[in-house]
């Protein structure tokens, strides 16, 4: 038996999959979450064979939620659900730890397929994708400012995300509950790193490559999501 976890914030699309997935003898869904942070939380607890993610998800961007898992959990692979077809998107899925990507307008059973794929440690991309397509673009990017981008931390991804979003770097500090000197630092060796100058420039990078996340935290329950967020990266200072 398969057990999946289901991360989407939206109910109606959970109950869908659920059903869908349910159908099938060998597939059981052991969990849901309606945000990443509860993505990361779950999996850390039942441990499941396959996540199955919204890039775009609140609390934690899917992108950081495939990485945290695959890093934290190594036994769940990843498949990550997405309305994007952009080759740049599903390097970065690819890049953060996925297995499989699927196009929300995909047929069901190329979901099934990337479980199963994925299970086996193999790859899936949906139609119209293709590997072909995915590695000519990676080559051509190999040269520019991705490979750079591979060398911020994880903090210095976290304030450039919230810098680029036009928090003030006290605004960011209260986010991170770091220092606002602290927040400086860490902006100062990535721009260092990226080569940018200002911060126009580096929203332009951000906006550009694609990279603006959703890091805002659900409404509801604020002060006790904020807390579970700050837990996800203790050492990060």
């Amino acid at each position: 038996m398969i057990n999946i976890v289901l991360a989407d914030d939206h109910h109606i699309v959970r109950q869908g999959l659920r059903r869908l997935l349910e159908m099938e003898q060998d597939l059981t869904v052991v969990a849901e979450a309606g945000n990443g942070i509860d993505a990361v939380h779950i999996v850390e607890e039942l441990r499941p064979d396959i996540l199955i993610v919204d890039m775009e998800m609140p609390g934690l961007h899917g992108l950081v939620v495939t990485q945290l898992v695959r890093q934290r959990v190594p036994h769940t692979q990843v498949v990550v659900l997405s309305m994007h077809a952009d080759e740049g998107y599903v390097l970065e899925a690819l890049r953060h730890g996925a297995l499989g990507y699927v196009l929300k307008d995909a047929d069901a059973g190329d979901l099934l397929e990337a479980i199963h794929h994925a299970v086996l440690g193999r790859r899936y991309l949906s139609a119209p994708l293709s590997e072909r397509a995915i590695d000519a673009y990676a080559r051509s990017t190999q040269a520019t400012t991705t490979g750079i981008h591979d060398t911020l931390t994880m903090r210095e991804q976290e304030v450039m995300q919230l810098t680029a979003e036009g928090l003030t770097a006290s605004e960011v500090a209260e986010r991170l509950s770091i220092s606002p000197r602290t927040v400086e630092k860490h902006r100062a060796n990535l721009m260092r790193k990226l080569g940018l100058s200002n911060q126009a420039s580096l929203i332009r990078y951000v906006m550009e490559r694609r990279l603006l996340f959703t890091t805002k935290l659900p409404e509801d329950s604020e002060a006790k999501q904020k807390q579970e967020y700050e837990s996800l990266f203790p050492d990060n200072t």
